[in-house]
């Protein structure tokens, strides 16, 4: 399953360099995007299969440390590769990364499992994308007309039912309903599609607000963003000490506290305010992140028997891709609201303009008038970012965390930290 993952990964970044239009680069990033929807869960399951509890921090820190470093290298990489060479390297440098992975998994990984026949939910997997495509068309398009809007809701309502019939009944369900249906389970993945909503939330609108209206260079509106990746993984270091000094209890409820907390800083931003207050925030929620996030894996992984880890652990990952798309298009929709709403006329087609052009943001920033209403529609963005977090926090209260004895929380803190 990894590697198959693996090849349709590697078939999707090939196909990318040889995209001719735009739509032909979407839709291999489409077949991208699949495999590596296999290879994220699959790789935490087969750890959690291959370690023991307090073997697990060590080994998942690891791993975090590698998704930081690449979230910061990565951007800066691409600029160099893009200057440098030709943009299709951009993809094509996945293949020979990914072909050493597939040989050193052949080599390195060994299964001992019985192996079955599987039973793919096509009919499901279609009425999931229906329903979430005409939710998601509905909340971007909110100036059409009255009765198109409620055509798309009664094609999302009536999909998402027969969608629920679907899972049901079939042998081997996308979504398991039993499973969502425990209250451990339902309640994680919960707080980690909120969580997923406030953060994309936030990646996408804080960059806009420092370099269109802060006026700042897109180097420093990328620093904001990189105390977000350094908050995440410094509380995956961090947690087994929290564990060991606090339980794991407190420790969730104190980052799920500090979630809200770091967005907060997002509503006392001005045109006069420094990128240091927007990093602040950045760093404030990714730590929280961090704590809401390792915790609710572990705990679904270990709420489970070893037949059902997988799919548990897909189901944490699929909220939190859920929460990210319904996050971009949810605060999305406020912005242009916001926009609506302060301006009109040229003022509205200007701001839409210079959002959509490389160089228009540093435009924004110039016009005082202009920047203003960016201000003020932003903020709406910003209030929405602050609900959601506030939501994630009391969610994650609902999560059933039990007391641990002190001498299982250093085998709970390894297990915790390794995600």
């Amino acid at each position: 399953m990894l590697i198959g993952g693996i090849l349709i990964f590697l078939a999707g970044s090939l196909l990318c360099g040889f995209a001719w239009s735009m739509m032909s680069l979407v839709l291999f990033r489409l077949l991208q995007g699949l495999g590596a929807g296999a290879i994220q869960p699959v790789t935490m399951t087969i750890i959690g299969d291959l370690f023991k509890l307090e073997e697990r921090g060590r080994v998942q820190g690891a791993m975090a440390t590698v998704w930081a470093t690449s979230a910061v290298v990565g951007p800066l990489a691409g600029g160099i590769i893009v200057d440098t060479f030709s943009w299709a390297w951009i993809f094509w440098i996945n293949l020979p990364i990914g072909i050493v992975s597939i040989i050193a998994f052949m080599i390195f990984l060994k299964e001992d499992v019985a192996h079955k026949k599987a039973r793919i939910d096509y009919l499901g997997s279609v009425l999931f994308s229906i329903s979430i495509v005409a939710l998601l068309v509905m909340l971007t398009e909110t100036e059409a007309s009255a009765w198109i809007l409620l055509s798309l809701f009664a094609v999302f309502v009536v999909a998402g039912l027969f969608f629920l019939a679907q899972e049901r009944r079939a042998p081997e369900p996308i979504i398991s309903i039993a499973l969502w249906s425990r209250r451990l389970i339902a309640t994680s993945n919960a707080a980690t599609l909120l969580a997923g909503m406030a953060l994309i939330g936030l990646s996408t609108i804080l960059p806009i607000y420092v370099q269109g209206v802060l006026g700042r260079s897109p180097v420093v509106a990328g620093f904001t963003l990189t105390m977000l990746i350094v908050g995440w993984p410094l509380a995956v270091m961090l947690s087994s000490r929290f564990y060991r000094a606090f339980g794991i209890r407190r420790t969730l409820r104190v980052g799920s506290l500090l979630f809200p907390f770091g967005a907060c800083f997002l509503l006392f931003l001005t045109p006069e305010s420094s990128p240091v207050l927007a990093g602040a925030g950045s760093f404030f929620m990714g730590f929280g992140m961090g704590l809401i996030s390792l915790t609710s894996i572990v705990l679904v992984q270990d709420s489970v028997e070893w037949s059902m880890r997988g799919s548990a652990t897909a189901s944490i990952i699929f909220a939190r891709s859920l929460g990210n798309t319904l996050g971009a298009t949810v605060l999305g929709a406020i912005l242009n609201a916001g926009i609506s709403h302060y301006a009109s006329g040229e003022t509205a087609a200007a701001l839409h303009k210079a959002l959509n052009q490389p160089t228009g943001l540093s435009a924004l920033a110039a016009d005082p008038a202009i920047r203003s209403i960016f201000d003020a529609a932003l903020h709406w963005s910003f209030w929405g970012v602050v609900v959601v977090a506030v939501l994630t926090f009391f969610t994650t209260w609902l999560i059933p965390v039990g007391h641990r004895k002190t001498r299982e929380e250093p085998a709970v803190a390894g297990e915790a930290a390794s995600h």
